[in-house]
């Protein structure tokens, strides 16, 4: 089995070159969009720092409300965070909120005109889904390596990382909700004489539309799966209480920290659920 060894396929290196190319010639594009994200993240940590904690409670009891109409939801936010509150977690938990809410602006402004464009396009999708597999299964380490010598050290990396693993979901779930609207609907539309665009916008992005609010669902959770690894890279938020515990091997310490994510994900979830009828 040596003739099989000798010869050793150079992907790693190819990889190697690809990034050192990329980072000489392409830094400018790098540290630009680096900037812009850094000021997204900083305006969405500041309007959820600045305001007291009780007013941030209120707002999210607020939307639950209104997306829920459910007096139980809202009773479930509002008691989480004030659990949140009671544990000392609130700063944390408003820095993994910026980056879950960082990633879904960019995973959703990305991954549903995407989503949309393969729909009517299959030859395209069928190129495209191998890579969406790449995505999501390549370990998540791998992403802080790039990560790291394009953006430096802190939230932008971490986001970067995130956003890379998370924007196959919303792509594949807003694929799925146009591609299964139904063919008796669309031929509706075009009897009424409704143009492409009429019919994206008032037949297929309505009917698919519960798989664009899972896709968002989806993005969320990720998201939060991804605020350990992210801390990694200097990223702020519940994941660096956790890698802290991690370290000094603090079982009362992870499993705080663990559980306030955990929190967090469920008051995620039951916000944005999308409910039949």
């Amino acid at each position: 089995m040596e003739w099989l060894t000798e010869t050793k396929i150079p992907v790693g290196r190819t990889a190697g070159s690809v990034f050192d190319w990329l980072q000489t010639h392409g830094g400018w594009f790098f540290w630009g969009l680096s900037d812009a994200l850094e000021w997204m993240i900083d305006a969405i940590l500041l309007v959820l720092q600045w305001p007291h904690p009780l007013v941030i409670v209120a707002v999210f009891a607020g939307i639950t409300y209104a997306l829920q109409r459910s007096l139980k939801t809202t009773t479930l936010i509002v008691l989480g965070f004030l659990f949140i509150l009671n544990q000392g977690y609130w700063e944390e938990t408003t820095e993994s909120l910026t980056l879950v809410l960082s990633a879904c602006v960019v995973c959703m402004g990305v991954g549903v005109p995407i989503g949309i464009a393969v729909a009517h396009r299959p030859k395209l999708y069928r190129v495209m889904r191998p890579v969406l597999d790449l995505m999501q299964t390549l370990p998540t380490f791998v992403y802080l390596i790039p990560a790291i010598v394009f953006f430096g050290i802190g939230m932008v990396p971490g986001l970067i990382a995130t956003v890379i693993f998370v924007v196959p979901a919303p792509i594949r779930l807003t694929h799925l909700g146009v591609v299964s609207t139904p063919t008796h609907l669309l031929e509706a539309a075009e009897a009424f004489g409704a143009t492409p665009a009429q019919k994206l916008w008032k037949v297929e992005l309505p009917y698919a539309f519960p798989q664009i609010m899972a896709g968002l669902n989806q993005t969320i959770m990720l998201s939060l799966s991804m605020v350990v690894i992210a801390a990694l890279v200097g990223a702020d938020g519940l994941g660096v209480p956790v890698v802290r515990a991690l370290n000094q091997v603090n079982t009362a310490l992870g499993f705080e920290s663990g559980f306030i994510i955990v929190v967090v994900a469920i008051m995620l979830d039951r916000m944005l659920r999308v409910t039949k009828g």
